[in-house]
């Protein structure tokens, strides 16, 4: 969740409510809305009960026929175009996956704070300055992937659905050296594998590239 002292924004409901809510110690009453980014399970499953709760889903219309959930709280955005919740101005963008219709965000407040959100995606055409802070996939390292298919523990055929649908460390490297991180305060990386990746490594190797605080979400 993101929160700038006016406006809760969920990001995903990918988890139980019953752990999304005990995880914000039950303070959710307040959410303003939910940010979808698109149908895998790990990043909807709660949908029904979100609505329930009486909290608005903006998500893309590709991704509202593939969850297949009709509500008059989900509210279909579209690629670059901005909309606005309470004191968040918000940009979906193209995410590139194994999904319908994948969007990814850049979130904007009143205090000049810049939020990228970007997940599951193995690519991102676009560049961005005065970022304040970095939420970004860094699902596998291709160093690992490729050990993990020389010993015969990962099918040949993983590292192709990975290369297509995920952002890899070494990706992650790319996308910073290519934007202005001179405001950044923070950078937390996502969606790491349970075993293609390494989290100690990853956190490492991102702040002695950066010089930022960088933080993994514990699962």
């Amino acid at each position: 969740m993101v929160n700038d002292g006016s406006t809760k924004i969920l990001l995903e409901c990918g988890i139980r409510f019953k752990d999304i809510q005990r995880g914000l110690n039950f303070e959710t009453s307040d959410i303003s809305a939910c940010l979808i980014t698109h149908e895998h399970k790990d990043h909807c499953v709660a949908i029904k009960e979100v609505l329930k709760a009486g909290i608005d889903c903006y998500t893309s219309a590709g991704t509202t026929k593939e969850i297949n959930v009709q509500h008059h709280r989900i509210h279909n955005i579209k690629a670059k175009q901005k909309f606005t919740i309470g004191t968040w101005s918000i940009i979906p963008f193209e995410a590139n996956h194994d999904a319908l219709e994948p969007l990814n965000f850049l979130l904007v407040n009143q205090s000049g704070e810049k939020l990228l959100f970007a997940t599951d995606t193995f690519y991102i055409k676009y560049k961005f300055k005065g970022l304040t802070h970095i939420m970004i996939e860094a699902n596998y390292s291709m160093k690992i992937l490729e050990e993990k298919i020389a010993s015969g523990s990962l099918p040949e055929v993983m590292k192709t659905r990975l290369m297509r649908s995920h952002f890899s460390l070494e990706n992650v490297k790319d996308f910073l050296r290519a934007n202005d991180l001179s405001k950044v305060e923070e950078i937390w990386l996502l969606h790491l594998s349970d075993t293609n990746s390494d989290a100690e490594q990853f956190k490492r190797e991102i702040a002695e590239q950066t010089g930022k605080m960088i933080y993994v979400p514990s699962k």
